[in-house]
């Protein structure tokens, strides 16, 4: 919501006009753009990211369990 409102609060000096009116563009258009684009790929990134996260502390925690599982000195053996 606060990229939103930012956006909208820099969405006027993408269409301003009169006295110093390039200055005001050349200036809104690119923050403009931009944070519309990385509220974009935050949308997708973010969500990503916390999977990518949680699986790796997942792997984590299941290899502290096994060596804690596991007497100390003794290497696991395989039946075959």
């Amino acid at each position: 919501m606060t990229s939103f409102a930012f956006i909208l609060g820099v969405f006027p000096l993408v269409v301003a006009t009169g006295a110093g009116a390039g200055a005001r563009r050349s200036i809104g258009l690119p923050v403009f753009s931009g944070m519309i684009a990385s509220t974009c790929l935050v949308i997708v990134f973010v969500p990503s990211f916390y999977v990518v996260m949680q699986s790796i502390q997942e792997r984590w925690t299941r290899r502290a369990a096994r060596n804690e599982a596991q007497p100390h000195g003794e290497t696991p053996t395989s039946s075959a």
